[in-house]
């Protein structure tokens, strides 16, 4: 062989070094229940010897299937990666791990300019479906993947602004009641919701509405301080919650439609000398790192990753369980900013 090249052994070289047939060789590598234990073990040790692998993604192929789920994470345009919501982050590891755990691979992308969108995995073979996760403020991106819904693909989204397409959400509704029910039970008698609700975010006009009626339920009436648009969520909630305390209306706690929102509205509220949680009670959503160790640190509710990265996976690979999982379950996170009992 010219150059030197060391030519890579096939599976007529097990079979040689085996004693066995090539077909038998495809059948041990394969798991074939009718090849006799000995054989099996001969095949693979033969195979281990010459350094001979199986081409697993050439396997699948002839099976109909790539072995891959694409995942394409949506930024802010002109923002990079390191920008994005950390929870979309925890999302990402835990749909890599639920696909590893049912034997495929992720192929991650990050995407955020209207001119470089690209959604089709599935027709190029280079993945059996694709989930969509990220920011919903970069709506050119959300457009241009709502239209892959059609066509007979696996798409499946996190939150989409749309709820014709095939999402799993966390249960927003849920949230909400937790939140108010946590406040009223700390000693809070007059709790707003901070968030926006004429946005492409439905998760937060889900967690209003969640807030809303336990409000109603427990004899109050609900108060809403809108966000406006802003750089960051953070800014967001910090300029709602200056306005909120510019109006001294008597709203004694607040639950943010976001944890970045709640950490923003925590900064204006020590800008203003007003105690947390003595003064005013703040709770979140989403249950981000930063949220562990501001000061308080951040009380909070939020879905579990991995339940919500494993019902993404289930749901794009067309499982039973994934029909039955399109709303993850969410959980009170009790932390320093509503302990005011």
């Amino acid at each position: 062989m010219s150059g030197g090249a060391t030519r890579r052994p096939t599976s007529f070289d097990v079979a040689e070094r085996a004693g066995v047939s090539q077909s038998t060789v495809s059948r041990a590598l394969a798991g074939s229940p009718v090849i006799a234990e000995p054989t099996r073990n001969k095949v693979l040790k033969a195979a281990e010897e010459l350094g001979y692998f199986v081409d697993e993604r050439a396997a699948r192929l002839r099976r109909g299937s790539t072995g891959t789920i694409a995942v394409v994470v949506i930024c802010r345009p002109g923002e990079s990666a390191s920008t994005i919501n950390p929870f979309a982050y925890a999302l990402l590891g835990s749909v890599c791990v639920a696909a590893s755990e049912r034997g495929f691979e992720t192929l991650v992308s990050f995407q955020a300019n209207e001119e470089r969108l690209f959604g089709h995995y599935q027709e190029r073979g280079w993945a059996d479906g694709l989930v969509v996760i990220g920011t919903t403020t970069n709506e050119p991106a959300w457009d241009y993947f709502r239209k892959l819904e059609a066509g007979g693909r696996k798409v499946v989204y996190w939150g989409s602004p749309f709820d014709e397409l095939e999402w799993v959400r966390s249960d927003n509704h849920a949230a909400g009641r937790l939140a108010v029910e946590h406040l009223l039970a700390s000693g809070y008698r007059n709790p707003c919701f901070l968030g926006a609700l004429d946005t492409p975010q439905v998760q937060f006009t889900e967690r209003w509405e969640g807030y809303a009626a336990a409000m109603r339920d427990a004899g109050l009436e609900p108060r809403l301080v809108a966000t406006v648009n802003a750089a960051t969520r953070e800014e967001e909630g910090r300029r709602a919650a200056q306005r909120l305390v510019e109006r001294s209306d008597g709203v004694d706690a607040v639950f943010a439609a976001c944890d970045a929102m709640a950490l923003g509205a925590m900064d204006a509220f020590a800008a203003a000398d007003l105690a947390v949680p003595q003064d005013i009670g703040v709770i979140g959503f989403d249950d981000l790192l930063a949220g562990r160790f501001s000061r308080p640190p951040l009380t909070t509710i939020g879905p579990d990753p991995a339940q919500a990265g494993a019902a993404l996976v289930e749901a794009v690979l067309g499982t039973e369980e994934g029909e039955a999982r399109r709303r993850v379950p969410v959980h009170l996170i009790t932390r320093g900013s509503t302990a005011r009992t």
